[in-house]
Order: C-alpha cells, then sequence, then structure tokens
C-alpha cells in the first residue's frame, strides 16, 4: 500500500472515531499506535508510544502547565477575580458602554491569570453577564463581548494553548508568549473601539450608571477598588517581570506566579479547605488531559514524519498543484475555521499539527509567527456557526432570556473584527516578532 494512501486512511480513522464521540487522546493515540504495529511490528508500536511518554516526561517547561492551571484557578476560586469586575463596574460605568469595555479589560486580565478561554467564558457570564444585563446594556452586544473577550484566553500569554504549540512544533514557549502579547492586546483594543463607536453611535446600548448608583460610590470606595481589583494584576507583574528581564526561568516565573497567587488568598483570608481542595482536582484533571494528549499528539506525528506525509503533501501542492505557498497558508487556516464548528482549538491542533507545522517551516514561514496565526484563526473558529465550541458554551451558561439565535447574532461583528485583526498579523508579521525578536535579540 502506498505511504500517502496509508496516512489518508490514518487521518480518516481518526476523524471517524472523534465523530463517534471517543476521546481526543484516545482517538489520536490508539490510531497511531495500531499504526505503528502494522508498520514496523509489535516492537515498533510500543516503542512508539514508550518514546512520546519519555519525551513529554523530559521536557522541562511542560511544568509550567500545572503551575498556570493552578494560580488560575486559585485566582478564580477564591473570589479575587470578582474584584477585578467591580474595580471596573465603578471606574469604567459612567460612560456609555463603560461596563462593556471593561468587561473586555476583565478578560484581558483573567486570560494573563489562566490561559484558558473556558475560565474567562465562566467568569464573564457569570459575574459581568447578569450586571449588565441588570443595567440595560444590550442583549446582543454583550454576548458577544464576553465570548469575544473570553477567546483571548488562548492567545495572551501564559496560553496553555501556546504552550501545547510549544512541544508539537519544537518552539521556545517563551518567544510564543511574547508573540502572542501584542497581537492580543490588540484584538482586545479593537474589540473596545468596537464598542465605544457602538454606543456613541447609540447610547442605549450600553447606558451609564445612574445618578443614584454614582452618588453611592465615595472616592474612598473607588480607591479601596482600585487596589483590590490591581492585586491580580500585581501578581501578574511578580511573575512575568523577572522572565521578560532574564533573572528567572520560564519554569520558576511560573511557580512564582503560582506562589504569589496562593500567598494573596491567604492573606485575603479566603484560601479555605474547598477553594484549595477544587484548585488541586481542577488543576491536576486539566493538566493530565493536556499531557495525554500531547503525548497521543507526539506518536501520531511519529508515524506521518515515518511515512513522509508530510513530503507528500508540499510536493502535492507546490509541484503537482502549482500553489504559491501563501494561497497554502489561507487554505491551512480556512481549513481550522471548518474543524473549528466541531472541535475545540487542542483538538485542532493535535490533529493537524504533524502535517501543518512541517510544512510551513518548509514553505519558507517562521512557525513562532504561524503559532499566532493558529490561535487568532481557533480564536474565530471558536465562535462560528453552527457548532462553534464558545456557542454552545455560552448557551450553557447564560440566563434563559438569551437563546441560541442571540448567541449567534451577537457574535457576527467580533468575528469581523478578528478576521481584521488576523488579516493585520499576516500582512504585517512584525506585529507578532517585535516583541520576541527584542526581547531575545532575534
Amino acid at each position: 500500500m502506498p505511504y500517502e494512501l496509508i496516512a489518508v486512511l490514518m487521518f480518516s480513522t481518526m476523524m471517524v472515531m472523534l465523530f463517534t464521540g471517543q476521546r481526543v487522546f484516545g482517538a489520536i493515540g490508539f490510531v497511531a499506535v495500531i499504526a505503528a504495529v502494522l508498520l514496523w511490528g509489535d516492537r515498533g508500536g510500543y516503542d512508539l508510544g514508550f518514546s512520546a511518554i519519555i519525551k513529554v516526561m523530559r521536557w522541562y517547561p511542560l511544568l509550567t502547565l500545572p503551575m498556570f492551571i493552578f494560580m488560575g484557578y486559585v485566582l478564580s476560586e477564591s473570589k479575587i477575580a470578582d474584584d477585578l469586575y467591580r474595580m471596573f463596574h465603578v471606574w469604567t460605568g459612567g460612560m456609555p458602554g463603560g461596563l462593556a469595555m471593561g468587561t473586555i479589560g476583565l478578560m484581558v486580565l483573567i486570560s494573563a491569570m489562566n490561559g484558558l478561554s473556558v475560565a474567562g467564558m465562566a467568569i464573564g457570564a457569570t459575574i459581568a453577564l447578569p450586571e449588565l444585563l441588570k443595567r440595560n446594556y444590550d442583549k446582543l452586544m454583550v454576548t458577544g463581548v464576553i465570548q469575544a473577550g473570553s477567546s483571548l484566553g488562548i492567545l495572551v500569554p501564559p496560553s496553555v494553548v501556546l504552550v501545547l504549540y510549544a512541544m508539537i512544533a519544537r518552539q521556545p514557549v517563551g518567544q510564543l508568549w511574547l508573540a502572542g502579547a501584542i497581537p492580543g492586546l490588540m484584538m482586545a483594543v479593537m474589540f473596545i473601539i468596537y464598542i465605544w463607536v457602538r454606543c456613541r453611535i447609540n447610547p442605549a446600548l450600553g447606558p451609564t450608571l445612574t445618578d443614584d448608583e454614582r452618588a453611592g460610590i465615595t472616592r474612598a470606595d473607588k480607591m479601596r477598588l482600585l487596589w483590590a481589583g490591581l492585586l491580580p494584576i500585581a501578581i501578574f507583574a511578580v511573575m512575568m517581570v523577572p522572565f521578560v528581564n532574564g533573572w528567572t526561568s520560564l519554569v520558576e516565573s511560573s511557580a512564582i506566579g503560582a506562589i504569589a497567587a496562593f500567598v494573596a488568598a491567604v492573606l485575603k483570608g479566603r484560601m479555605t479547605r474547598a477553594v484549595f481542595e477544587t484548585t488541586i482536582r481542577q488543576t491536576l484533571g486539566i493538566t493530565c488531559m493536556f499531557m495525554w494528549i500531547i503525548t497521543a499528539a507526539l506518536a501520531f506525528g511519529a508515524v506521518f514524519d515515518g511515512l513522509g506525509a508530510v513530503r507528500a503533501i508540499e510536493n502535492l501542492f507546490t509541484e503537482q498543484l502549482g500553489l504559491d505557498p501563501w494561497v497554502i497558508l489561507i487554505l491551512m487556516q480556512l481549513s481550522f475555521l471548518v474543524m473549528g464548528t466541531f472541535l475545540d482549538d487542542t483538538a485542532m491542533l493535535v490533529i493537524v499539527a504533524p502535517l501543518y507545522v512541517p510544512l510551513v517551516g518548509d514553505l519558507g514561514f517562521d512557525l513562532v509567527w504561524y503559532g499566532v496565526l493558529y490561535t487568532i484563526t481557533c480564536q474565530i473558529a471558536y465562535m462560528t456557526p453552527p457548532f462553534g465550541y464558545n456557542l454552545f458554551l455560552m448557551r450553557a451558561m447564560a440566563p434563559p432570556e438569551i437563546g441560541l439565535r442571540d448567541i449567534y447574532r451577537s457574535i457576527v461583528p467580533f468575528v469581523f473584527v478578528m478576521i481584521a485583526a488576523l488579516a493585520m498579523v499576516m500582512i504585517f508579521p512584525q506585529i507578532a516578532l517585535w516583541l520576541p525578536n527584542t526581547v531575545y535579540g532575534l
């Protein structure tokens, strides 16, 4: 059987298993090991899985994963993140659309704490959304704000998804995080500009605080909430400043962040036994899930490399079809949008990374830059109907008055903003590459 046909058979088998509801790591790992056994015998199949596990266990930067997840859950479960929203509520509520713009700021900071979009969605839907609706904000706009803002969790550092991409693409995690920082902040600013313009045109979409609400907030209250809300920012600074300046390694910085968050929760009297137990359980569960997925992806990629599937696909696109490298890159991004209608970001990455990442490198593109493109495309796919991941998360968490039709309509303008951001990063790669090149002297 030709190697190309074997590769196609592997990929199609994996997709069928995923459609039947199998776990992502189970489907990918099963196909990889069975293919290795059939191709290279029992010893080859056993060695493949064992080698993948050893690679995961020896990859030192992976230690950042449980640290950042732990930090995020400490800040979330101890309600320190709630202080952020109260701060934005008091300081931005006096301008049209101010609370919605503050919610975007909240989402950026939640992203900087946790690195997962689910955490931002949970906090936004449970804390921000009820407050915005209570203050007569337009339900379509605020529903889109929550979904768009939560998607920043996989781009703004410390992004857990970029850690996974770094493992598969064999790229430095620190460079990827720095590469995602400016595009992530740029996208947040674009969201805020959109909200500001909409509310300037139609102030009824985002009413300001009432006179009674303003009268009940003293200057002392505003300063107290400011200091409480700045605590998570201080924790992030304590973690990232030593790393950016080269005083600590990535793993050491992640440990500093985890310890700082834990100490902050203890000092505020919020680190109860229930909070600690929930944090540990959530951290352990998500960390193990990611490690299993990484292991399966490495095994699957090893079989593809052995088959020469990447070289065959490159030959098909560039020589037989004669496609320009940029056309191939755009087709890759479109495929992510299609897959994003029924898969999450992690599944998309581990399914196609063995094909796409080596191909992108062979086409002459920067793999750090491509990691940012992949992440932005995943953000768009998250909110693309009919089965966008964030759409159903929002439906599960939103109050009854917000229906699925409202959720679909709410994300349309934000998707266009994100497509514009993606185009800007593609046209001007230095938006992503300037910061890592400057910090690392590349």
